[in-house]
């Protein structure tokens, strides 16, 4: 049976430690510019929910206008950049405990100056209980809402739509949590929704759910007994004294009734046999700690082995445990494989609104198996160790080129190291709790930093650079086609491989490159060229592919670029004019958002345009649809096939997409180096990390060209 709980990972906000007030301010952000209001009041919290209204600043790209010029001038950039505000929805969580409800609802009723929010839906037992006390304080009418509906409501929405919330843990295993991907087969299940008490519901359909039983044994119980016990009032003190204590000083287990007899019994001699047996007949004080802990496997087991029975007499193999007392405690996961925690005061959470919704790529062979990252670094202890370090010692870089793209602020230097510190604290989490925001990869650390990023108003510290790269490289395009036009079929071919590869090179995300592009500013596509690897590459089946091109050519190509510039320019654009010139349509996909030196759709809309202007082929093929540029709807140096942009993913069924091209470090080694397509697949990139490198066998600068056909 899969025993999972709900995870504290993603974008949720660090909870706040007990000896922190927070000023009311900022824990109710954007709450002027308020739309609307929900509230769920159980016996112990209060968990208030609002959406708002909040600027943030991003960046722009535009052509400019060359009409009436003769030609471009050397020394202007190929398009302009502008950061500009932007207004986006948000939804604000915040979480306090009841006693402070009315100091709450004071606030909020002397900041809440949107007089068009009239009534605030609410929820749970506190929804009738404060009906009059909400009403009075902030003059709204209260919409009672069905508990039991709110709360599968939103379990499937998060286990259908958010990876990463919910994980499995399986006890003395390394690493003990697995967090599991989001996909569409979540029915049936039994949710185990711990509060004060505990309500258990078999979840069929969407819309089907029975409430099947409950216990009046919860979290509430492991506060208030443990209040009565240790004298700590606390939940969150009561639990830091659980984490020292030793059971085995209260518990009595098996070998202290049976002795070595209970290996005969089939028995392991550690199993509790009697919670707090031992404090009858001992003649002694016990500790808090000790109690606290006893107090906590007794609460545990008894909910664990409740829910087990409950799942075997309904004949479900999916358990979810959830409620606001589960949060990622090692020590209650080890007795019932869920946690137990609560945030004293305030807890906060914000979410921004996706204003384009995220399907699987049509082409994958299994949707629900799929994993787009190639290495847990919670598993691997040696790879994450290197990992967090080497993200460490790159974070310098990073702030600085924060700082430098934006030149004319007077608090970019504050702001950035805001970021380095918020972002420097994340990296010592995860030493100590690789699990803390659910599966720890590669690509969840590049994300966090780019989130931490636009967090601080940096929404693309490599404009500048981009702008400068894709410059050099469009004046560079003539002459790299006019060079490969040059050649003969075959020695083309490998050609544009090579100048795919040469241009991959290009990643300031890669300390090594970005090293030798801070100090060598004249290095460029020739230069790349003699760093790659010979052949044999690391990874070959060039033969292979080159033989595949001789055979007919492929109905339409779907390619997700990977960096700006060379990159882009003179490596991914020339292999698209080859291919359109086959008679293959080509699908280019490229981020929505910024992140590192990563081309936008944006960016390559105006770098298509100019490189239409100077070659026919790519300027008949955009006339005519054959070549289409879409964006994939993600913001990450790295890309899950899992979460993509609808349109994208029409185009791809619509077309009849039957070749996959992934190309760039973070796209096709750190992620999807094993994803598995039901069309041909091509996934090429230069290892430019010396430590990935040797693990996977191979040098600084070596080769990945992975040309895979599936299984008939």
């Amino acid at each position: 049976m899969a025993e999972c709980g709900a995870s504290g990972s993603g974008s949720s906000g660090d909870s706040l430690d007990k000896s922190i007030t927070l000023p009311p301010d900022e824990i109710f952000r954007n709450l002027e510019n308020a739309k609307r209001f929900a509230i769920d009041i159980g016996g112990s919290l209060t968990k208030l929910a609002y959406y708002s209204t909040v600027q943030h600043k991003v960046a722009r790209v535009r052509s400019f206008d060359y009409s009436g010029k003769d030609a471009e001038q050397d020394h202007e950039p190929p398009y302009e950049i502008s950061v500009q505000e932007e207004v986006t929805a948000r939804l604000h969580f915040v979480k306090f405990e009841n006693t402070y409800i009315e100091a709450c609802l004071d606030f909020i009723k002397d900041h809440l100056v949107n007089t068009d929010t009239k009534v605030i839906q609410a929820t749970g037992g506190g929804a009738y209980k404060f009906k009059d006390l909400i009403e009075e304080k902030l003059r709204l009418r209260v919409d009672k809402e069905d508990v039991m509906t709110c709360l599968i409501k939103g379990c499937n929405f998060v286990l259908k739509n958010i990876p990463h919330e919910a994980f499995v843990y399986q006890k003395d295993s390394d690493p003990e949590f697995r967090f599991q991907t989001n996909h569409p087969n979540i029915f049936p299940y039994l949710l185990v929704n711990i509060g004060s008490g505990v309500s258990i519901v078999k979840v069929e359909t969407e819309d089907r759910f029975e409430w099947v039983g409950g216990s009046s044994i919860g979290g509430g119980t492991f506060w208030g007994l443990g209040a009565l016990l240790t004298k700590t009032k606390k939940f969150d003190e009561l639990l830091h004294l659980a984490s020292k204590g030793q059971h085995t000083n209260v518990d009595m287990l098996v070998q202290d009734i049976y002795g070595g007899a209970h290996q005969t019994l089939g028995l392991s001699g550690n199993l509790i046999a009697s919670s707090f047996g031992k404090s009858a007949t001992a003649d002694r004080d016990f500790s808090k700690e000790d109690m606290a802990k006893s107090l906590l496997h007794m609460i545990s087991n008894d909910i664990g082995q409740l829910a087990c029975l409950y799942a075997k007499l309904h004949c479900l193999d999916r358990v979810y445990f959830g409620g606001f007392f589960i949060r990622g405690h090692p020590v209650t996961m080890r007795t019932i494989t869920y946690s137990i925690n609560f945030f004293s005061k305030f807890d906060l959470l914000e979410m921004d609104r996706l204003e384009r919704p995220l399907v699987n790529l049509p082409l994958l062979l299994d949707p629900s198996s799929y994993v787009p990252d190639t290495v847990d670094l919670t598993d691997d202890a040696l790879a994450r160790k290197y990992w967090l370090t080497c993200f460490e010692e790159a974070l310098d870089g990073v702030v600085k080129r924060a700082v430098a793209s934006q030149p004319g602020s007077v608090d970019a230097a504050e702001r950035a190291e805001k970021f380095r510190q918020k972002y420097w604290s994340k990296l010592q989490t995860l030493r100590h709790q690789p699990f803390a925001y659910g599966t720890l990869t590669v690509r969840s650390l590049l994300d966090t930093r780019e989130h931490c990023l636009n967090e601080f108003n940096f929404p693309d510290p490599y404009s500048k650079v981009k702008q400068k790269e894709n410059g050099v490289a469009l004046k560079c395009f003539p002459r790299v086609i006019r060079g490969l036009d040059a050649l003969g079929w075959e020695d083309r071919q490998l050609a544009l491989v090579k100048g795919l590869l040469a241009g991959n090179v290009f990643d300031w995300g890669a300390k090594a490159v970005s090293d030798v592009l801070e100090s060598d500013p004249q290095f460029g596509f020739e230069e790349a060229k003699m760093k790659l690897q010979e052949r044999p590459w690391l990874v070959d089946s060039y033969s292979k592919w080159l033989q595949r091109l001789k055979g007919p050519p492929h109905k339409c190509a779907l390619i997700f670029a990977d960096n700006s510039g060379i990159d882009v320019i003179l490596g991914v654009f020339p292999f698209v004019r080859e291919l359109l010139s086959r008679g293959t349509e080509v699908i280019l996909a490229c981020n929505s958002g910024p992140a590192l030196n990563d081309v936008t759709y944006c960016e390559s809309l105006i770098v298509a345009e100019r490189i239409a202007a100077m070659d026919p082929v790519v300027h008949s093929a955009l006339r005519e649809e054959r070549l289409l540029l879409m964006q994939t709807g993600s913001s990450s140096p790295c890309l899950d096939l899992s979460r993509l942009d609808k349109g994208l993913a029409v185009l791809v069924r619509e077309r009849g997409a039957d070749l996959v091209v992934i190309e760039g470090m973070g796209r096709a080694v750190h992620t999807n180096y094993h994803a598995a397509l039901r069309c041909e697949s091509l996934k090429l990139a230069v290892i430019k990390n010396s430590w990935l490198a040797e693990r996977l066998g191979g040098r600084l600068f070596s080769v990945i060209f992975k040309y895979e056909v599936p299984a008939e």
